[in-house]
């Protein structure tokens, strides 16, 4: 992004703040609705304190990075090999696929009370939830990016006495990088937007639960602080991804 467009963007940032301290000091807005920038500012300060139900900021903070973390490496681990797999050969992709498109469009809540059965209350059931959110949007951009693939390049390889696992490591997946990323951030925004349903049953720490537990007490202080936390962290994962596809993937748009 350039410095003009960097431009843009802070100003429609300041613009959306101005408009938010606008409204909200102007008492046309209940303060149970829209609190100002300096009740959720010093709702921030109170957490960083004295740290929210008896556990530090940063412990919530922790808790579900640690959560989304092992989730991703599960997702990661398993949907891009059988991305890879399924992509490539017919059979194994018409046996994933049905299971994929099943699921999918499900809501996580509607699965995550089994899940709840199967592993119990614990971090193991929120982990598994989060993982099937991550799983598909990554399975589906590494079946993609191996579609992408010219044949041409892959019989190039095969002709120079490439055997199917060196055609495996060094055409089709570095061929598949590009949609591998983007794979990646869609995943992290999944998985995101699960989070708070992961952290809604039997949780004691986590953003998401202290989102929840705040609107049961009507803090909508406390919900803004969650949730510009939450919105703040994926941003810098983002930017970190987008950072590694940009050292990883130099030839991305140079095609």
């Amino acid at each position: 992004m350039n410095v003009r467009n960097l431009g843009i963007s802070f100003i429609a940032v300041v613009a959306a703040f101005g408009t938010w301290w606008i409204v909200s000091e102007s008492g046309s807005v209940s303060p149970l609705f829209l609190p100002t920038p300096h009740a959720v500012w010093n709702a921030f300060l109170e957490i960083m304190r004295d740290g929210y139900k008896g556990s530090p900021l940063m412990t919530h903070i922790g808790e579900s990075l640690k959560r989304l973390a092992l989730a991703f490496a599960i997702a990661l681990l398993t949907a891009i090999p059988l991305g890879l797999l399924s992509g490539y050969f017919a059979k194994v992709r018409a046996f994933v696929d049905p299971f994929i498109e099943f699921y999918r469009p499900l809501p996580p809540l509607a699965y995550y009370t089994l899940l709840v059965l199967w592993l119990g209350i614990g971090d193991s059931s929120k982990v598994a939830l989060l993982a099937l959110a991550a799983f598909a949007p990554l399975y589906l951009s590494v079946v993609s990016g191996v579609g992408k693939v010219p044949r041409d390049r892959i019989n190039g390889a095969r002709s120079l006495g490439a055997k199917d696992w060196d055609v495996f490591v060094h055409v089709i997946f570095p061929s598949t990088l590009p949609d591998l990323f983007t794979g990646i951030r869609t995943s992290i925004g999944m998985t995101y937007t699960t989070l708070v349903a992961a952290e809604m049953v039997a949780a004691v720490s986590g953003m998401g639960w202290m989102v929840l537990d705040a609107s049961k007490f009507l803090r909508s202080d406390i919900i803004f602080v969650g949730i510009i936390l939450m919105g703040l962290i994926a941003v810098l994962i983002d930017l970190l991804i987008r950072w590694l596809e940009h050292n990883r993937v130099p030839w991305k748009g140079k095609e």
